[in-house]
């Protein structure tokens, strides 16, 4: 493991992190070896933004006997109250959700306690109000040691690092958002770089999310390059960037643990991202990267199980009807009332999308 330190906070941090977007499905057994892996591999960063409650009791189990090891990033505005991921700015949803985290993760502080997810103004503007509050007790108590901030928006980063708040900041880089056009993510592509700047300079880490654009990037037939790019790839690009101190990669199990920390040994080449300036990007504008931050939905659609298994479907995936069949909801059970049109980050209009899905499925 190699290490880099946040100097706002002075905290040592492993450049290669743990997501936990994706541990659930290994369940219990194999999700606790996977965060025990990670640990004796060196990893001391670990993001709780999970997809399902499910998975949090595996980090208190497998990290016990070692908190003063390791960080956890916990998010103030990530809802489980349905066992799924959902968005919340209620602050009374945020307490109950909080106090669940301490006791599956073990430990009666947390060392990032974050902002949640503000990509608009509207969005801070109802955090400020109602949850930030109890984010900035929980800070005077001890029982968050340092605030952080998740967004997708460099405008809102910008805005919040002018009120001297976040210690730390949470943002998607990888090469397809950074394109030069800037019309894959929120962004022009110089305002993302001077964000990256600002942080370096100013002392505040980015820990990184999305380093593989869901995935998207690790196969020619989703990449919007029309080339693979490999996972090691992908992190080296990130950690690059000015500010960068960890990347987060959401993992499935041990063997896509194992597999991400063969980063340390690969050859130079194997890193080498400077391939993507032979390569001109088709417009990738509004394609959903699974995130989930359209959650919760009122109907109860997985939007992003729904997009991927059309995604894959379309590819050539023949097992992705299948397993599109044995969802809960389908798509053409969206009753088209917005919600996550407001809430997706990328720009994508997944109600159009969702009769799109429909009709393609044939339900």
């Amino acid at each position: 493991m190699e290490y880099r330190i946040n100097k706002r906070t002075g905290d040592r941090i492993g450049v290669i992190g743990m997501g936990s977007s994706s541990v659930h499905e290994a369940g219990e057994k194999e999700g606790t070896e996977t965060v025990e892996l990670a640990h004796e591999a060196g990893v001391n960063y670990f993001d709780l933004a999970a997809s399902e409650s499910s998975c949090f009791p595996y980090f208190g189990n497998a990290l016990a006997g070692a908190r003063n090891e390791v960080l956890f990033q916990v998010h103030f505005g990530a809802d489980y109250s349905g066992g799924e991921y959902g968005w919340t700015t209620d602050r009374s949803a945020i307490e109950r959700s909080i106090d669940e985290r301490l006791k599956q993760l073990r430990t009666d502080y947390i060392d990032y306690g974050f902002i949640h997810c503000i990509d608009e103004p509207e969005d801070w503007d109802k955090y400020r109000k109602s949850a930030l509050g109890f984010l900035s007790e929980c800070k005077k108590s001890g029982v968050v040691r340092h605030i952080g901030l998740s967004s997708h928006s460099p405008k809102m980063v910008n805005m919040l690092l002018d009120e001297k708040l976040p210690d730390i900041v949470m943002f998607s880089i990888n090469p397809a958002y950074d394109y030069k056009h800037g019309d894959f993510a929120i962004g022009e592509t110089d305002e993302r770089a001077m964000l990256y700047r600002r942080c370096e300079a100013e002392g505040v880490g980015i820990t990184v999310m999305k380093p593989f654009s869901g995935g998207q990037l690790l196969d020619a037939r989703s990449s919007p390059f029309g080339k693979a790019l490999s996972e090691y790839q992908c992190i080296k690009y990130a950690l690059d960037k000015p500010g960068v101190v960890t990347v987060l990669p959401g993992v499935r199990g041990k063997t896509d643990m194992q597999r991400v920390l063969g980063y340390f040994n690969a050859s130079d080449s194997e890193k080498d991202w400077s391939v993507l300036g032979t390569l001109t990007p088709e417009n990738t504008k509004g394609n959903c990267v699974y995130c989930n931050h359209c959650r919760p939905c009122p109907v109860g659609l997985d939007i992003g199980m729904i997009n991927k298994y059309y995604d894959l479907a379309r590819i050539g995936d023949t097992l992705a009807a299948d397993h599109y069949e044995k969802l809960s909801f389908h798509a053409s059970d969206c009753i088209g009332c917005g919600h996550c049109d407001k809430r997706c980050p990328f720009g994508v209009t997944q109600s159009a999308r969702m009769k799109e899905i429909a009709v393609y499925f044939g339900k």
